[in-house]
């Protein structure tokens, strides 16, 4: 049901779907509140999944690790090597997921006094995933493993120089018809792979492969007895990892990533890892964790060391057991974080004025941008314009570096296959929300043509934001927001529950860090309600919160409980909003 056609920041608002039978069983069979069973049955649950949904655990959402394709063969060539003592080789990617996967494999395996190292790659020197010179290297230290974490699925030259080396692939980034050469890959998004499975585990994040990974090996270890004069390592532990590598790679909060989620996050709140420990503290976060710290006040600081600094700082941050060596890594990403910042701040500028919002989707590139900071400015105009946007920085030799973000419905990872296969690309991959590539000068127009063409046969029109329905300010309540906050973790796939809160008056704003909006809102004689509205300054909705204008909004906004030296208070996050006297002549 569509509720207003074109909002302030050009978007529709419609209501979630729901039927009414279903919500009366889920409040007479269960005893949740109509709100929370509204807001259940909004996001497609019923009777039989709501109990798992509420209380996620490992015992029913795990699945047997042999289900994937090659699992068996990977935790068997892995066994060997230990029962063998044969040096094992960890090859990781530079980003969150690669970080927290390559940390996760070293951290089991140091546990279990493997001889392992643990190698990611020099962003700008070596680029993305195995190459051949890495390769060789090892290989001549004896290293007879190894095992590639969050790459691998498209490194076909690379793997071709590994002969001599077991190869084990751990991925989930989108394959192409053929695949490289190894002893196995385990990828649920394998084309050959059973539908079933790629359809329950094709979203998760290579350290949610790496962890069913680990759980199988352990098992195996197990039943040969390995463990027979020792304690088993515990693989919960592990799981604030799990956590942090699923949400920062915008993996969807539902099925097993759900569980890892709300799992990882009670384990990160006993700040067991010192590495993470030590971050959090540089990061200033002093409450439980959630996913707005894990996305974006840790995983930017692990992340900058690959865009900005030394790429292998955040595995080793992660799988660290010294607390001076954590807290001086932690330091050092903070201060790389700050100059990521910058670098990101100019490129966008120079960004904005190459964007054409007539194309269907947006390229833009320049020889001075920092390959290090493309993806976040990619991201930051795919939000601005809501179309499938890639950002590339050309090198001197002429080859650009491209970072590309998506939209819901166009897979871009899918599509940089195509481009290869058709010689728009060097070369590139990823998944459908996100992806990389590589390509010419020369190529460039014919790319672009392309992405425009393969764009336009999807669906378009005003974007579209779901709303759970209508609260007034003075519903606000700590009980009512403390049953919302039961649906948690919010994230891509389970998102937080927006209303619409109709005839607020703005009382009054505050400018934060020259682009965040700070707002008191009023509604008639009822109670006032602060919001914020991240980087609002300089759009059509910032501009009418900061006028104080007299004419009442309609305001979209998520509700939230923010706790803060031992007070909690009420405030909302402002999504969206439409001049009360014009929604009529917008329905």
């Amino acid at each position: 049901m569509e509720i207003c056609s074109s909002s302030l920041s050009n978007n529709r608002w419609c209501l979630r779907p729901s039927e009414e039978r279903s919500i009366q069983t889920l409040v007479q069979k269960l005893g949740l509140s109509p709100t929370l069973a509204r807001l259940l049955v909004m996001r497609g649950h019923d009777l039989d999944s709501v109990p798992h949904f509420l209380n996620p655990t490992l015992r029913n959402h795990l699945p047997d690790p042999y289900v994937l394709k090659d699992m068996e063969l990977a935790v068997t060539r892995l066994l060997q090597a230990i029962q063998s003592q044969q040096k094992i080789l960890i090859w990781g990617d530079y980003d969150v997921d690669g970080a927290t996967s390559s940390a996760l494999l070293c951290r089991f395996l140091k546990a279990l006094n493997v001889a392992v190292a643990l190698y990611i790659p020099d962003r700008l020197k070596e680029g993305y995933g195995p190459n051949k010179e890495g390769i060789e290297k090892f290989k001549a230290q004896g290293y007879s493993v190894m095992v590639t974490v969050d790459c691998g699925t498209t490194s076909f030259e690379a793997l071709k120089a590994a002969e001599g080396m077991d190869v084990i692939v751990l991925d989930h980034h989108a394959p192409e018809a053929q695949l490289p050469p190894a002893y196995a890959i385990v990828n649920p998004n394998r084309l050959d792979e059973r539908p079933e499975i790629t359809q329950t585990l094709g979203h998760l994040a290579a350290v949610g492969v790496t962890f069913l990974c680990v759980v199988g090996l352990n098992r195996a270890l197990r039943e040969a007895g390995f463990y027979a004069s020792g304690r088993e390592p515990d693989l919960l532990s592990l799981l604030d990892l799990v956590a942090l590598g699923t949400v920062c790679d915008v993996m969807p909060l539902t099925g097993l990533n759900r569980t890892f989620v709300t799992q990882g996050l009670k384990i990160m709140g006993k700040r067991r890892n010192v590495g993470l420990r030590a971050l959090a503290d540089q990061a200033g976060i002093q409450e439980a964790p959630s996913p707005y710290h894990l996305g974006f006040l840790l995983g930017p600081r692990i992340n900058a060391g690959g865009r900005v600094g030394e790429s292998f700082l955040g595995a080793r941050l992660l799988s660290t057991d010294s607390v001076s060596e954590a807290t001086q890594i932690s330091h050092t990403l903070d201060q790389y974080n700050q100059e990521r910042k910058g670098l990101e701040a100019d490129a966008l500028v120079q960004a904005l004025v190459q964007v054409d919002p007539q194309h269907p989707a947006l390229v833009v590139a320049h020889e001075d941008w920092h390959e290090g900071v493309i993806g976040i400015v990619a991201g930051r105009l795919k939000e601005k314009y809501h179309k499938p946007t890639a950002v590339i920085a050309w090198s001197s030799a002429g080859i650009g570096k491209g970072s590309a973000r998506s939209i819901p419905g166009f897979d871009f990872g899918r599509f940089i296959h195509k481009a290869h296969r058709l010689g728009h690309v060097l070369g590139g991959g990823g998944h459908a929300m996100a992806a990389g590539f590589s390509l010419t000068k020369e190529q460039l127009p014919a790319f672009v043509a392309f992405l425009g063409q393969e764009v336009e046969q999807f669906p378009k029109g005003t974007p579209v934001l779901l709303c759970d329905g209508h609260l007034d300010l003075g519903a606000l309540t700590p009980t009512l927001l403390q049953e919302i906050e039961g649906l948690a973790p919010f994230g891509m796939g389970n998102p937080t529950p927006r209303f619409i809160f109709s005839d607020v008056m703005v009382e009054s704003y505050t400018l934060i860090q020259d682009q965040h909006i700070r707002c008191r809102f009023s509604q008639g004689a009822g109670k006032i309600v602060d919001g914020i509205g991240f980087r609002l300054k300089g759009t059509p909705l910032g501009t009418v919160l900061m006028e104080g204008t007299k004419r009442p909004l309609h305001l979209l906004a998520s509700p939230k409980l923010d706790r803060w030296g031992g007070r909690v208070t009420l405030s909302l996050t402002i999504e969206d909003g439409v001049f009360a006297d014009t929604l009529a002549r917008a329905v």
